[in-house]
């Protein structure tokens, strides 16, 4: 594994008053296709039971992984679902999605979970939404005889000299893919990751380790997706979301919810937004 570049993530909040980790960049787009991961991780009510009222969205996908926990979706587009562990949920927003996400009642012992955002070429970012999630078929997993557990969240994953699965979900925009990697203590994997540019992963349970060097909770790493991918637990069970993708290499310009091409597209979302082009969730 080769590191090209490392990020630690920042506390913030968001939503009525959620309390998160984020790593993101929408000015250099380092993570291309790639644009933004939050990690809500709590064992608080406090710091999520305000959750995510009604908002808009315009130009990204928007990829959602509940580890604990969960969590209520609702959109204009008339679905209504409950999103638990180990479901993943994805929006291709496009034109243009309204939604809210709040803690479902029932989730009384924490929650854990990812939003990760995903920009969409300029040609798509005006098409009409689409709606995926995987509540009705489960994520596969595969496991190797060195101590690794991976579950394909997006797109087909393989394990060196392993046989392919495949998502339930596929199809997001740079060919992105994303994958939940746990590993037992001392456990490693291998993963060969050429047949994408860009690669990424995200430490979210204890440690990595190099020849050279630990990495720990809450990094993001940009690793060279041309040599392959040997991952190394420490002592500790570590769990590491996986990432890869084709860059879309275009500029954008990011506005709250809405990212798009230009300034002018940004104030058109606004407006868009504002005078109701983009719907209203229906509150029964």
């Amino acid at each position: 594994m080769k590191v090209i570049n490392q990020f630690s993530a920042q506390a913030a909040m968001d939503g009525d008053g959620v309390n998160i980790r984020r790593v993101a960049d929408f000015t250099r787009t380092q993570f291309d296709p790639f644009l933004m991961l939050d990690e809500i991780k709590s064992d608080d009510e406090q710091d999520f039971i305000g959750g995510f009222p009604p908002h808009p969205h315009r130009g990204i996908e928007t990829f959602t992984y509940i580890r604990k926990g969960g969590f209520e979706h609702r959109d204009q587009m008339g679905n209504v679902k409950a999103i638990r562990a180990t479901d993943v949920q994805w929006m291709s927003t496009g034109y243009g999605v309204v939604h809210s996400e709040m803690p479902l009642a029932d989730a009384a012992d924490g929650l854990h979970g990812f939003q990760i955002w995903v920009n969409m070429p300029a040609k798509d970012k005006l098409r009409p939404a689409i709606y995926q999630d995987s509540t009705q078929v489960r994520n596969p997993e595969m496991s190797n005889d060195t101590g690794a557990t991976l579950r394909a969240l997006a797109g087909d994953w393989q394990f060196v000299g392993g046989q392919s699965i495949s998502a339930p979900i596929q199809g997001l925009a740079g060919e992105a893919l994303i994958a939940d990697l746990m590993l037992a203590p001392k456990g490693s994997a291998q993963l060969s990751l050429s047949h994408r540019e860009y690669a990424g992963l995200y430490i979210y349970r204890g440690s990595l380790h190099t020849a050279d060097n630990k990495y720990g909770e809450g990094e993001y790493l940009i690793v060279d997706s041309q040599i392959l991918l040997s991952l190394q637990s420490g002592e500790t069970s570590a769990g590491v979301l996986l990432f890869a993708g084709q860059p879309i290499r275009e500029t954008i310009v990011h506005m709250g919810p809405f990212v798009m091409n230009t300034q002018a597209e940004i104030q058109q979302a606004i407006v868009d937004y504002q005078v109701g082009r983009l719907g209203s969730i229906n509150p029964n």
